[in-house]
């Protein structure tokens, strides 16, 4: 009975050493050509690595063609104000144009008529102005910048605001600006004022409804 129990355990310790031998041999052999025993020598690439496409804010600026140049002849803080909106990831970098004011085309003139009634209303001469004689607008140059489409109920106006007002007033000399207003939440269209240019932050449907006659 003994003989018989010996002759089993002994079976089994020479069945639990074998795998552990060759598990020992495999590991030596790893270690000795400098990779672990736990990683594959042979790799299969997974076919989706590389393949995934990047955001679209990155796309855009990776992408030079997308972000439209900024005249030669534009002011300095112009220049430095498209480079920072440029690293915004709320604008479509494709619709962000900084550009020289262009008045749009005039309508047809009111008929000429007199003030009349006891409170002299209702007449159509306003008078002259001083800028039609400058032959020009309000503002020298005019940067527009859009948001993506989507975003304008999301913050996103908001976060382009603090960083056009940052941009300009950490400046040396800053930009004089007017003191920050609350405009309502979901407004799509802001404009800062900034003396000689101005910087419209909008939404997609602003951008069409309001500037769709300025080749802007």
């Amino acid at each position: 009975m003994q003989s018989s129990l010996r002759y089993t355990c002994s079976l089994l310790l020479s069945t639990t050493r074998r795998p552990a031998r060759l598990f020992a041999s495999t590991s030596s052999s790893f270690q000795a050509a400098g990779t672990p025993w736990f990683v594959d020598p042979t790799p299969e690439p997974s076919p989706r690595y590389g393949q995934r496409p990047l955001p679209p804010h990155v796309q855009l600026q990776h992408g030079a063609s997308a972000l439209l140049p900024v005249p030669d002849d534009a002011p300095d803080v112009l220049k430095s104000l498209h480079s920072e909106l440029a690293k915004s990831p709320h604008l479509d970098l494709a619709q962000l144009t900084v550009s020289p004011a262009i008045l749009p085309p005039p309508g047809p003139p009111l008929p000429l008529r007199a003030p009349h009634g006891r409170r002299k209303r209702g007449g159509t001469y306003a008078g002259e102005s001083a800028f039609d004689s400058m032959g020009g607008g309000i503002w020298d140059w005019v940067v527009i910048a859009q948001v993506k489409e989507g975003t304008e109920n999301r913050g996103a106006i908001d976060s382009v605001v603090r960083l056009v007002r940052k941009t300009l007033l950490t400046r040396e000399p800053p930009v004089p600006l007017a003191p920050k207003s609350r405009h309502a939440r979901g407004t799509e269209w802001v404009l800062i004022d900034a003396g000689s240019f101005a910087i419209h932050i909008l939404s997609k449907a602003s951008r069409e409804r309001y500037f769709n006659q300025v080749s802007w």
